[in-house]
């Protein structure tokens, strides 16, 4: 990448190394306007909801995303978008009614870390796509590039996790991974159709051991957590310099700058329309990246895996950034050796943004699960968390780390119907979705073989449709 960087900072010394410079005979070209100067969505969504029917579930207790609560509750949707909510609500002509006693409904889990699609099964060689391994910065790579829309892992998180939303990061093999990139868990032909409408995009950044194992081992900057830093600082500095050449050249015209689809993607950060999500697991080196956020000018939406967020739950209020834990994951490596089950209750209780992610295509079909067991280590510690307080952790809490909490993430009117019918209380292992829709649209049904996810990939396989 040093190379790569060299190769478009020549540009400048071009213009300003000494060399005599000709006026043009030709008129400067007119400024194009502020983000205007290439495409910053070449690769658009073009998800279209599925069709749905309004409907009515009574009679369940509703945890809203929020925090909130109502039980003997009642869930009306339309038109893709949650209507209402409320104890007593009554159905319109045409509606489908659905008798939920004894039952859950929540909104739809969003899973905030997910190699799905770059990373599918079956998990061969051939479709491992996720870590761009040949440089500490690859940051031009998107994530959606290698996702494959027909990996099995897709249905079996809606089936069996209730997941209507996640967002798939590049590996974290890197200092800068890439973007990733939010898809609504529909099945479609191609990502560009899963593509959450109007998500921001993210980038994946590392720190820790990652990084330094993977470079160092191959003699090359960066092998020790200095070197991270250093690599990261010099690359945010020419960002800022790629960002001064765009926005002067938006703002007055002239001669184009050179593109640089690493620096792209820098450079929507450092405008804040994307977001850093920073792979980060040791509480000092999360505080030195939002220590080097401050220097450069941009702010972390969330850190992942964060063992040691407890620590630093203060620091994480203050700055506003997010963190995404695992329940009880630790100890497979040394930066991972310092967890606590009652990470998630101490953030909360500390006012700090926090939730639960998978990393991992099994765990995000039992998500639910991870949050009862974090919420069961921070009861037994003392942390009254209740059952409305913790599904937080699987909705608005990920939705605003991902910038769509505006669109869904909880069961407000106006909101996507991202909506999850379980079948007895989501706390319990026995429990499982029984009913899923997206926008509004029924998904899954697990009394009705006809709507079990089924992708491309297992046609006439044995075991198509397997949910267990």
């Amino acid at each position: 990448m040093i190379v790569g960087a060299c190769a478009w900072l020549a540009g400048c010394a071009a213009d300003g190394g000494g060399k005599t410079q000709t006026a043009s005979s030709e008129p400067a070209s007119a400024a194009p306007g502020k983000g205007r100067g290439y495409s910053h969505d070449p690769y658009p969504s073009t998800y279209r909801a599925y069709p749905g029917v309004p409907t009515l579930v009574t009679n369940v207790t509703v945890l809203d995303g929020e925090g909130g609560r109502i039980d003997k509750g009642s869930v009306l949707f339309r038109d893709g978008k949650i209507v209402s909510v409320s104890q007593s609500l009554t159905a319109d002509a045409g509606t489908t009614v659905i008798d939920g006693t004894g039952k859950y409904v929540t909104p739809g889990v969003i899973d905030v870390h997910s190699h799905m699609g770059d990373y599918p099964v079956p998990g061969v060689e051939a479709n491992s796509d996720g870590n761009e391994m040949t440089s500490p910065v690859t940051a031009d790579v998107w994530a959606e590039h290698s996702v494959w829309p027909q990996d099995p892992a897709f249905g079996r998180a809606l089936a069996n996790g209730g997941v209507t939303t996640l967002q798939i990061l590049p590996g974290s093999a890197n200092l800068f991974g890439g973007r990733s990139v939010v898809v609504k868990n529909v099945y479609a032909r191609t990502t560009q159709a899963m593509k959450f409408p109007g998500a921001p995009y993210g980038l994946k950044m590392a720190c820790g051991e990652n990084p330094k194992r993977v470079y160092g081992s191959k003699g090359r900057e960066p092998s020790t957590r200095m070197g991270n830093i250093a690599v990261d600082r010099a690359t945010w500095a020419r960002a800022v310099e790629y960002k001064r050449r765009w926005d002067k050249y938006e703002e007055k015209g002239g001669e184009a700058p050179t593109r640089d689809i690493a620096m792209d993607t820098l450079r929507g950060v450092l405008e804040g329309e994307i977001l850093v999500h920073n792979h980060c697991y040791r509480a000092d080196e999360m505080a030195n990246v939002m220590d080097m956020a401050k220097e450069f000018g941009y702010h972390v939406s969330a850190f992942h895996h964060a063992v040691e967020a407890y620590k630093i739950a203060d620091l994480l209020k203050e700055n506003d950034v997010c963190a995404a834990v695992w329940a009880d994951w630790y100890g497979f490596k040394m930066e991972a050796y310092d967890a606590i089950p009652e990470n998630l209750a101490i953030l909360e209780k500390e006012g700090a943004c926090a939730m639960i992610h998978s990393d991992d295509d099994y765990g995000t079909q039992r998500l639910n699960q991870e949050v009862a067991k974090a919420r069961a280590s921070g009861i037994k510690a003392g942390f009254p968390i209740s059952e409305e307080t913790a599904w937080k952790w699987l909705a608005i809490n990920p939705a605003k780390a991902l910038g769509i909490a505006d669109k869904t993430g909880s069961l407000k009117s106006g909101k996507m119907a991202d909506v999850v019918l379980w079948n007895g209380n989501p706390f319990s292992v026995y429990t499982r979705p029984q009913m899923v829709w997206v926008d509004g649209a029924l998904m899954y049904d697990a009394r009705d073989p006809k709507r079990r996810p089924v992708s491309d990939f297992e046609l006439g396989q044995p075991g198509e449709g397997d949910v267990k």
